[in-house]
């Protein structure tokens, strides 16, 4: 006789600390809106924030987009999982890709509701996000050539992130009918680099670690490779934020304080290639997440901050 499956809040509990944990995830995409919209504000010199409740409307519609990526993501890697990682919690039989359907057209239903209602003027860059998550789900209907060409693979999916971004930022400029600023170009490449940063340092790995089937940056640079290229990375990361820096007329100190923080949060890629530091893997994870967080609130969330409590 089959064993009876636990209720699905039970179970979608276990997979969204596996796969989605809103805590840690909305403390992050909380910060990613509000350093959006601050750093928004500030190039326009616009007094003040926006409104608690436009800004709350915000956070819910950025962390949903992103749960939505993740429930398109489970589709999308459906086969891979299912061959080489059956841990995970779809494979394994924990929740099922149907019940996923279902949350992703709840959250679908509860973000279009809200913004028609609250926001009209923001559906358009809603839906260009929707839009372009469609195409990433479709793999641009180029999978098998798409997937051999994984730099490509992961380049272009990071889109997603500038454009969530466009809408973030949105809840300044397009709310108060205002036009977007030069300087939030620079913003957006600020944050598709820090997509870039965040998933190479999730696949660094030790050749003793290395998973058939599952790619890692490692596995396709070599060890010190890997770690280089995410270095590299942060590195142009740092040089965009410099950028975004001079259109919000930020004083020349900033540029030092980026560079401190590109030494601090490399540092763990350096000592990872020296085999005598043995530095785990999850270090460089957390310098990745460390590193993410600490541009966003320099760019805009500590700025405002200061300029609100001034």
């Amino acid at each position: 006789m089959a064993k009876p499956k636990a209720p699905f809040a039970k179970r979608f509990w276990i997979y969204q600390k596996e796969r989605f944990p809103f805590l840690a995830h909305g403390v992050m995409i909380s910060a990613f809106t509000f350093s959006a919209v601050s750093y928004s504000r500030i190039c326009r010199q616009a007094e003040g924030f926006i409104e608690l409740q436009d800004f709350l409307i915000g956070v819910f519609t950025t962390v949903s987009l992103f749960f939505l990526v993740r429930i398109f993501d489970e589709f999308k890697d459906r086969e891979d999982d299912a061959k080489y990682r059956k841990y995970l919690p779809v494979p394994r039989g924990l929740i099922s890709l149907k019940e996923l359907r279902k949350a992703g057209l709840i959250t679908l239903i509860l973000q279009i509701s809200l913004l028609a209602t609250f926001q009209p003027q923001m559906l358009w860059p809603y839906f260009l996000v929707m839009l372009y998550l469609i195409l990433m789900g479709f793999e641009f209907f180029v999978p098998k050539w798409l997937k051999k060409r994984h730099l490509l693979y992961i380049t272009s999916h990071m889109f997603i992130i500038p454009l969530i971004d466009i809408y973030a930022s949105g809840l300044d400029w397009r709310l108060e009918g205002a036009e977007p600023h030069l300087g939030l170009i620079w913003f957006f490449a600020v944050s598709y680099m820090n997509g870039l940063v965040l998933e190479f340092g999730r696949k660094i790995r030790r050749p003793e670690n290395e998973e058939e089937g599952v790619i890692s940056y490692t596995s396709l640079y070599g060890p010190k490779g890997g770690v280089y290229r995410w270095i590299g990375l942060m590195f142009c990361t740092m040089l965009l934020a410099m950028g975004a820096s001079y259109y919000a007329e930020f004083k020349p100190f900033a540029y030092f304080i980026f560079a401190g923080f590109f030494l601090l949060c490399a540092l763990p890629g350096v000592l990872f290639t020296l085999p005598k530091f043995n530095i785990k893997e999850k270090t460089i994870e957390y310098a990745s997440a460390l590193w993410t967080a600490l541009m966003y609130l320099a760019l805009g969330a500590i700025p405002m901050l200061y300029q609100l409590l001034a």
